[in-house]
């Protein structure tokens, strides 16, 4: 098993653990290949809810420039929402974990 397998394995269960959620394997794998290098980064593979900076990332990066959406698509309440699913008081957020469940809020599968 290669080490990206082992990634999208841990994330899914993450999504089932502590999201209830059921992941699509393949749309998982695109996300994490999407993410390159970030994932095999402690530090980069991680999504801390609370810093305002990083929030303003996962906004302009990947909800602005990747996704395609705009201000006006609320993405602030979009990821408080995805967040809060995921659990605020949950220290550890897989960046790929969030941005799975963005791209399900949005329904913007079709990027991938």
């Amino acid at each position: 098993m290669s080490k990206r397998d082992e990634l999208v394995a841990k994330y899914a269960a993450d999504l089932k653990e502590k999201c209830g959620v059921t992941a699509d394997k393949d749309l998982l794998t695109k996300v994490v290949v999407g993410l390159g290098p970030a994932v095999y980064n402690d530090d980069a593979s991680t999504v801390s809810g609370t810093d305002p900076k990083e929030v303003e990332t996962v906004k302009n990066n990947f909800l602005i420039k990747k996704l395609g959406l705009s201000e006006s698509d609320g993405l602030d309440k979009a990821i408080d929402a995805v967040l809060e699913k995921y659990g605020k008081s949950n220290r550890n957020k897989y960046r790929a974990v969030v941005y799975y469940l963005l791209v399900k809020h949005f329904k913007k599968e079709s990027v991938y």
